[in-house]
């Protein structure tokens, strides 16, 4: 279990992220089309994860934004934001900041994928969700650098995660 901060109070997490070397586990989820979605599906590219509370919220629309930009520099490489919204409002959000880039993944069908990745928040305002996390993975599903955010208000280091690409 890890604990975040949520305006400075602790949360605590399903468990931990999966750690550099580790392979990746893969996961069914649902993208703004209602299609199931799965890691396996991106073998071959490296993948960059954001992993957000909720796009309705202005820190995880705007580093959505930013991701969409870097990923406009990385074509090579998929960009995944996934989170506990619905894939319509996934889409809604995408749509009106033209945020064309990413690839959203909804993890409305099952919490499975908050639990296998340990972002699950356990207690606070925000259970069952997901806490602010970023993995990046190369091409055959290993993570290669991982950042779990301390504090959910806070932006992911965008630098850091670009560079492993």
């Amino acid at each position: 279990m890890a604990q975040v901060k949520l305006k400075g109070t602790p949360i605590h997490t399903s468990g931990e992220l999966p750690k550099v070397g580790s392979k990746a586990p893969d996961f069914t989820l649902v993208d703004k089309d209602l299609k199931e979605r799965h890691l396996k599906e991106f073998r071959g590219k490296k993948k960059l994860i954001s992993i957000v509370p909720s796009l309705d919220t202005e820190v995880c629309s705007l580093s959505t934004k930013k991701f969409n930009e870097l990923a406009k520099k990385r074509p090579d490489s998929a960009f995944l934001i996934i989170s506990a919204d619905t894939p319509f409002a996934q889409k809604r959000v995408c749509g009106a900041e033209h945020m064309t880039e990413v690839i959203t993944l909804s993890m409305m069908p099952s919490k499975d994928f908050a639990k296998d990745y340990g972002v699950l928040i356990q207690d606070g305002p925000l259970k069952g969700i997901c806490a602010r996390a970023v993995l990046v993975l190369d091409e055959n599903d290993r993570v290669i650098y991982e950042e779990l955010v301390p504090e959910i208000t806070q932006e992911p280091n965008y630098e850091a995660a670009f560079a492993y690409l």
